[in-house]
């Protein structure tokens, strides 16, 4: 096995995403063959060198690939802990025994589908815009965009000087506050909220219904399920990712 960089390695084994791998190395807590690395460009080969994670061997932390499809419910924060003490995701994992982290977010106010997993490298590619996972939401704003706005919508607009990327919008319900079906492959902060608040439009309600290939159809809220091996396989073929079952 060729030699990686050291956050590569950390998500592939599950430790954690790569972007907080990354804060890992940089903290100190990651040692390579009984030095402290904390220089992102490093690299080692998890074959043959001695990798530790806050004292443990990265062989010891090596944990059955897990993949939850989540139906968080609104006045839920999409974190591990809150320092506010509010309710978070976790507390609809109580039978969860690896020990998983969101994929991305969604707002406090927000529900629907989120996935958590303890591949690191999997959410890594789903949250980067780089490889263009849809994500699919419902959402009921107040008051109808006219056609011309839909097109800009689609087109992309100006959103903290820069435009959005391409995406999908579908009126599915008409009436005074509307719902429509939009889908975007980026995952700015707020950005749908912003989106229509571009146009003078307030989100009443947000609910994501699909991530990928994955849709919350049969999950209630509060409720979740395990991937099976096909979805897997179809994610990670997404992703570009080696097939692991």
């Amino acid at each position: 096995m060729a030699e990686e960089r050291l956050q590569k390695i950390l998500a592939h084994a599950g430790i954690a995403s790569r972007r907080h791998a990354e804060e890992y190395i940089l903290a100190g807590r990651v040692k390579v063959n009984g030095k402290v690395v904390n220089t992102l460009g490093a690299k080692a080969n998890p074959a043959v060198d001695h990798i530790k994670v806050d004292g443990r061997l990265l062989q010891q932390q090596r944990e059955t690939l897990i993949y939850i499809a989540l139906h968080k419910p609104k006045s839920v924060v999409t974190t591990v802990s809150d320092p506010e003490g509010r309710e978070t995701v976790m507390k609809f994992l109580p039978k969860v025994k690896q020990r998983v982290y969101p994929v991305g977010r969604l707002d406090y106010q927000s529900e629907g589908l989120l996935l958590l997993t303890n591949d690191g490298e999997f959410a890594n590619r789903v949250i980067s815009p780089r490889y263009h996972v849809p994500k699919t939401y419902l959402v009921k704003a107040t008051g109808a965009l006219t056609e011309e706005q839909e097109e800009q919508f689609r087109a992309g607009i100006p959103l903290e000087g820069k435009p959005t990327a391409p995406a999908e919008i579908r009126l599915v319900k008409r009436a005074q506050n509307p719902w429509y079906e939009v889908t975007i492959t980026e995952g700015r902060t707020h950005q749908i909220r912003n989106m229509f608040r571009y146009f003078g439009k307030l989100v009443e309600k947000l609910r994501r219904v699909s991530i990928g290939p994955i849709d919350i159809k049969g999950i209630r809220p509060g409720e979740y399920r395990l991937l099976n091996v096909q979805e897997i396989r179809r994610f990670r073929r997404i992703l570009k990712l080696p097939q692991i079952v």
